[in-house]
């Protein structure tokens, strides 16, 4: 294979693995001089430079020039003048050392080196992609199960492991079935770039939000806070920089059709919107809903807040194990404690009804 060939298949090699071309002359570079270095028994100060235009592959050395040399990679002054006569001791000479037939060496030894080299550079490749992906979402499909784990093709021929645990209780575990999943962390390991991801961070849940919210995209609506109990329920505080756009409205989509969307993708987790807001009493109020609130006692300072509601309406502000209020709470960046009425009454507390919010509280579950 003369140097021209070298070069033509080195083309090749790269368009067809999408890697790029100085990469694989680094590779090329390192592995062709040590394969000089070996052939030639040389320990002089050598370098490799390819040159594509006129197909050359040329080795080149580098020697300090001293008085007296006592190093490999120096030499005299007395014999670096008799190639330039104006060389001065402490600068630098550089030969071509390229041997006959090295070209030859070169084609020869870069089978060995590409099949070692390019395995790496493919890894680093896949890794740079999903490390650019990491804490956001992508599509993946089941390729393999067992107890403990169920594994996923990622694309570019990278599989992960997800354990169960990391899976909703709904989701759907045979062969061939698609999930969008969220990376949490990506590694580069001995063995090639780690890709770790989750079905239940509550991000997953923003980015499919996200995804068919335009109003989020542009930036015109914003999520301020999220809360998730994976596979149950979520709840998402919600503001809109336009005056003319309803944040819950543009969550919901037409018929709650954006809505559906993200639900069928959490696998029928139930997901509810309500409208942020800067007055506590307001943003605890929708946060809380659909219960009705008679009261809030707000700290603004420690951000805690004691909230009255009905006799009748407690369990249901507190929600099944405590979840309404928790995920209010989280949601909302505030710490909630919840009273009845009559315990209100009975622990002295004195509290100033609020007018009901009716349907200006935009919490949604239609």
């Amino acid at each position: 294979m003369k140097a021209k060939d070298f070069y033509k298949a080195l083309n090749i090699i790269a368009d067809e693995r999408g890697l790029e071309k100085e990469k694989i002359l680094e590779i090329l570079e390192r592995g062709l001089l040590n394969a000089y270095k070996k052939e030639y028994q040389s320990s002089e100060n050598a370098r490799i430079e390819f040159n594509e235009e006129k197909d050359e592959i040329l080795v080149y050395a580098d020697y300090l020039v001293v008085k007296e040399p006592s190093e490999p990679g120096e030499i005299s002054l007395q014999e670096a003048r008799k190639r330039n006569k104006r060389i001065k001791a402490g600068e630098i000479i550089t030969e071509n050392v390229t041997p006959k037939g090295f070209g030859r060496i070169a084609a020869v030894s870069a089978k060995q080196i590409l099949t070692q080299g390019l395995k790496q550079l493919e890894r680093e490749k896949i890794y740079e992609v999903f490390k650019a992906k990491e804490n956001e979402m992508i599509n993946s499909e089941i390729v393999g199960l067992n107890k403990d784990f169920v594994t996923l093709e990622l694309g570019h021929k990278l599989e992960t492991s997800l354990p169960r645990k990391e899976l909703l209780k709904s989701d759907e575990t045979r062969i061939g079935a698609r999930l969008k999943v969220y990376i949490t962390k990506v590694e580069m390991t001995t063995k090639g770039p780690k890709v770790f991801v989750s079905r239940t961070d509550r991000n997953l849940v923003k980015r499919l939000i996200e995804q068919v919210v335009p109003e989020i995209m542009d930036g015109t609506v914003e999520i301020m806070g999220l809360a998730r109990d994976p596979g149950s329920r979520s709840k998402i505080a919600v503001y809109s920089h336009d005056d003319n756009v309803d944040p819950v409205g543009a969550c919901l989509g037409r018929e709650s059709n954006r809505k559906k969307e993200v639900e069928e993708a959490l696998q029928g987790e139930r997901i509810s919107f309500y409208r942020w807001s800067k007055d506590p009493i307001e943003l605890i109020s929708n946060a809380l809903a659909p219960a009705d609130v008679v009261a809030i006692n707000p700290d603004k300072k420690e951000k805690t807040c004691i909230v009255i509601v009905e006799d009748r309406d407690f369990t249901g502000a507190i929600g099944s194990k405590g979840q309404n209020v928790r995920l209010a709470a989280q949601s909302s960046g505030w710490k909630i404690d919840i009273k009845s009425v009559s315990d209100a009454e009975e622990q002295g507390i004195n509290y100033q009804p609020i007018d009901e919010y009716g349907d200006d509280s935009d919490e949604q579950d239609a």
